[in-house]
């Protein structure tokens, strides 16, 4: 039977094409919600990397009540790196908005998160956003939509398509992109008149598929999902059907619905109602929730491979200890194991012989904000360059390629493509956006470690850098590193401004005056191709004589700023990035020039 009282909808879209202020629209037209919970803006980004860096990392339920149907609302990231969210929570949903740039048309993810949509046979209700944009194209970018709806296997949504124009920012939704509406109701009314409520067996054995995982430190692990049949209780004892077909009875702690922004507690729950449950201290994703006297489990989760690893270990420079509370191996592989629960296109394994441990994932951004959380709970850790994961294909080492788009002004078309085929990337298409043109390429994930940052400085900062896994390739020759060596400090101490005057002429410089450095420490980029050992912490020798214009003022160019993603991108196999709760800091794997002199020699020799 279907329900008609309730819709389970998921919104995917590709990254800053408007998910989470679309819900804040929605929210503050429907809801009966206190106004001081509805300030800001995107209400759901609510941990602090979301709401610095302006992205969705995490995905969100809400629940919307409208028309006497109550409205269960997700939202997905919409960056390529955390496609695993989309992965999990689209098996939740019945029906999908599809948001798509006025603008810009439909981009990598929105094909990739369309696809994985379509897969889990959800109906999808194409929203074209922004329709306020002076560059905006509407209805041409509502016939590419329909398109590629057709080109993944869609064909049969497509006689009865449902479709709507809106404005986030402005607050309306419309039928017509030359009629600005009122208000989002024409949107809310295409969620209940064309999306199928939830097709459930009420009376049938309990089964719920975990699909995400919540954590409160009141009441511990909180298991969500979709009750595909059945009826669940509060205080019931149910089986947990985990992985490898082990089964465990457990009783229910307490029992959730979602409820505008928060969750309320009941005592029941039916079959189609999204749920979060308490007392199932391990439960994992991907673990199916049963009737204790018919356990039978759903289809398992299926998550795309990572394409990306790095290398983790603890702090081992001199400073280890100072900034942070948690230095030990010990600390750092209970906190990868505990991640592990809730991330589940991360893949963590030891390194035999080694205290380090190799994480893979999606891509440099998905490892980073993992790395930039543990960083701000205190961890100290040296992360290693960013290596793709090769694949063994018919007995041939097989390689990721991504497509990659870079939307950018015509007149610096010539940098990027003289940079993306250096890389061995190849153009595939070009198509005019307004006043600038997007070129496509494919390209080897090895080519794109470190590419953002050049194609940026290359082109003033105007370009618009997007990519998403393609498929995998045999691997075909190889793909240039970092062109420049780097300076390495050859003492400890703090920079003197002395010897940074005199460093400064032949290397872009990543310390300033008074900053603490270490031997092995890197201090800067050389403008050569190799490395260079200095003394940044020699100052000036007094004499008694004093010339004329002796004591001058130094004057010092600013140092680099040393982002995460952007450290990790520039360092090479010999390297390692040392992340600290207050500092980013590069170096050398081998501390001492003597160790690093006679490794060179060694593998020279052999």
């Amino acid at each position: 039977m279907r329900r008609n009282d309730l819709r389970n909808v998921v919104i995917i879209a590709h990254v800053d094409h408007g998910k989470t202020t679309l819900v804040d629209c929605l929210l503050r037209q429907s809801s009966e919600q206190r106004e001081s919970d509805l300030r800001g803006e995107r209400i759901l980004d609510s941990n602090d990397l979301e709401k610095e860096r302006g992205i969705t990392i995490l995905s969100k339920n809400i629940a919307i009540p409208y028309r006497g149907v109550k409205i269960n609302v997700i939202d997905t990231p919409g960056h390529a790196d955390f496609g695993g969210e989309v992965e999990r929570v689209v098996r939740m949903a019945d029906g999908a908005l599809v948001l798509v740039d006025a603008a810009e048309g439909p981009m990598p993810q929105t094909r990739f998160v369309l696809e994985k949509a379509l897969e889990a046979g959800v109906k999808p209700i194409v929203v074209i956003n922004k329709i306020d944009r002076p560059d905006a194209r509407s209805m041409e970018v509502l016939d590419e939509a329909l398109e590629l709806l057709a080109e993944l296997g869609g064909e049969h949504f497509l006689d009865d398509a449902s479709y709507v124009f809106a404005s986030s920012k402005e607050g309306y939704a419309t039928d017509d992109p030359t009629k600005p509406g009122t208000d989002m109701t024409p949107l809310l009314d295409r969620l209940v008149d064309d999306l199928p409520g939830p097709d459930v067996e009420v009376d049938a054995p309990l089964q719920m598929l975990v699909t995400t995982l919540d954590w409160s430190e009141y009441v511990g692990r909180i298991a969500i999902g979709r009750i595909t049949s059945g009826t669940m209780s509060a205080e019931q004892t149910v089986a947990v059907h985990q992985s490898r077909d082990r089964i465990a009875r457990r009783k229910i702690g307490g029992l959730y619905i979602f409820d505008k922004l928060g969750r309320v507690e009941v005592q029941k729950a039916s079959a189609g109602e999204v749920v979060a449950i308490v007392g199932l201290d391990d439960v994992e994703i991907g673990d199916t929730i049963c009737h204790p006297d018919h356990p039978m489990p759903l289809a398992r989760l299926k998550v795309d491979e990572p394409t990306l690893e790095m290398v983790f270990s603890i702090n081992s420079s001199p400073m280890v200890g100072r900034e942070g509370k948690y230095v030990t191996t010990r600390q750092l592989k209970t906190r990868l194991e505990k991640e592990l629960e809730r991330n589940v296109a991360l893949r963590v394994a030891p390194i035999e012989g080694t205290e380090a441990y190799a994480v893979r994932g999606r891509g440099v951004l998905h490892l980073s904000v993992l790395i930039e959380t543990m960083r701000r709970e205190g961890y100290e850790l040296s992360v290693g360059k960013p290596r793709v994961v090769f694949q063994e294909i018919d007995g041939k080492k097989h390689e990721p390629y991504e497509i990659l788009n870079v939307e950018v002004p015509e007149e610096r078309m010539g940098p990027v493509m003289e940079l993306v085929g250096h890389r061995r990337g190849l153009l595939e298409d070009i198509s005019p956006r307004g006043s600038y043109q997007l070129l496509r390429f494919n390209i080897p994930a090895r080519g794109l470690i470190g590419l953002r940052t050049r194609l940026l400085n290359a082109t003033q900062g105007t370009a618009i850098i997007h990519h998403r896994f393609d498929s995998y390739r045999p691997v075909e020759g190889e793909v240039p590193t970092r062109s420049n060596g780097v300076l390495v400090s050859m003492t400890s101490g703090k920079a003197v401004p002395f010897s940074l005057f005199t460093l400064q002429d032949r290397s872009e410089l990543f310390v300033r005056p008074g900053d603490e450095i270490y031997e092995g420490m890197i201090v800067g980029e050389n403008v050569r191709d190799n490395d260079m050992t200095v003394n940044p912490t020699r100052e000036k020798k007094l004499t008694n004589m004093r010339a004329s214009g002796s004591d001058d003022n130094v004057v010092l160019k600013p140092a680099r700023e040393l982002f995460l993603e952007a450290a990790l991108e520039f360092i090479e196999d010999d390297e390692l990035v040392e992340i600290t709760p207050l500092s980013i800091r590069l170096r050398k794997a081998v501390l001492r020039e003597s160790d690093r002199r006679r490794i060179s020699r060694s593998g020279s020799n052999a």
